[in-house]
């Protein structure tokens, strides 16, 4: 069982509303109210409002490198391309060019995206009716082979910030993708995976903080080795997931998104805590407590499964206090926010 079977569908929309403050515009202010079946129901309603939005501004458009044969010089000339054309009796000249296009890597995504959830079964008719009138305005872009799409070249700038929610809501479609054995076409899983919902997880805590607690630092900061001799050469780089500051006060949380919470010990037959979680969060502890005041702390934070063990423990180890914690995400979302304010509120005690 996939772990966002456990996670009420709306919370991933809280979830998300948090990881991007653009859905907390008035144009999503519907998809707070609504029920969704499925989770393509709440991925194609937050695009319909995206896209929407989207063409409002104008969709974004870049300068695509293209080769023509044409009657008269554009650009710069196709040596070979044209001594083709001649050998062939054409008299055309073989020309490379830029043209500014709407066919850029940013909307052939989201048409992709949207091709696919208006293929999707589940999906309400209501939201495949309004995302086909969108589609009208992409006329002129192409799809794309979606396990061809290369998510880390993907860069914004100032001119398509407003395409960041929209592709990461792609993201999340996407990843989800198999491919049919039969005839060779995508068809959508019915979860999100837990790579892309562990990223999530992770910035959603985040930005919860950020926002619901703005007198703490929140942030997500690299901590600094602290060897003896000052030599750091080949160490491998401490980067947290989240980390709370207040008043000489500190809380590292390290944020978890297993489908098993623990770790099982077949020879033993026994659960344990995942050893090297515990072992990072204790590193990261020490080498921030630099003066062993013990007011560094460190948490595991897991998203909670069915399992029948859930850690819930506290330890004190060489002066600072480690706990291990569960975050049930299979609730109401003012319990969620409950249990990220017990999390938040002893490090507002003096």
């Amino acid at each position: 069982m996939t772990k966002d079977k456990s996670i009420v569908i709306k919370n991933i929309y809280y979830m998300l509303t948090y990881a991007f403050q653009v859905l907390n515009q008035s144009n999503y202010d519907e998809i707070a109210s609504e029920k969704f079946e499925n989770i393509h129901d709440l991925f194609a309603a937050i695009l319909s409002k995206g896209i929407a939005q989207q063409l409002k501004q104008g969709l974004h458009r870049e300068y695509i490198e293209k080769n023509e044969n044409l009657t008269v010089m554009r650009g710069k000339l196709d040596i070979q391309g044209t001594i083709v054309n001649r050998l062939q009796k054409q008299q055309r000249l073989s020309c490379n060019f830029d043209e500014l296009s709407e066919d850029s890597i940013y909307n052939q995504i989201i048409k992709t995206t949207t091709q696919l959830l208006i293929r999707k079964t589940a999906v309400k008719s209501e939201y495949k009716d309004i995302l086909k009138k969108e589609m009208l305005f992409f006329e002129g872009v192409s799809e794309i082979d979606p396990m061809l799409i290369r998510w880390n070249m993907i860069l914004f700038t100032k001119n398509n910030q407003t395409y960041r929610m929209l592709l990461s809501i792609c993201q999340f479609v996407l990843s989800g993708l198999l491919l049919t054995t039969e005839q060779g076409e995508y068809k959508l899983a019915e979860f999100v995976d837990d790579q892309r919902m562990s990223h999530l997880y992770e910035r959603f805590i985040l930005e919860y903080y950020r926002k619901e607690y703005p007198m703490i630092t929140a942030n997500a900061s690299q901590i600094d080795w602290q060897t003896d001799d000052g030599i750091t050469t080949l160490l491998p780089i401490m980067q947290t997931d989240i980390m709370l500051s207040y008043k000489g006060k500190t809380l590292i949380i390290d944020a978890k998104y297993y489908t098993h919470t623990m770790q099982t010990i077949t020879q033993y037959n026994s659960q344990t805590l995942h050893s090297h979680n515990l072992y990072q969060i204790f590193t990261y502890v020490k080498n921030k407590d630099t003066e062993n005041s013990g007011k560094v702390s460190g948490l595991l934070l897991y998203a909670r499964t069915d399992e029948s063990v859930q850690p819930d423990n506290e330890y004190m180890m060489s002066g600072n206090k480690i706990s291990v914690k569960t975050l049930d995400l299979n609730c109401d979302f003012d319990t969620i926010k409950l249990q990220l304010s017990k999390i938040a509120d002893p490090l507002l005690v003096e």
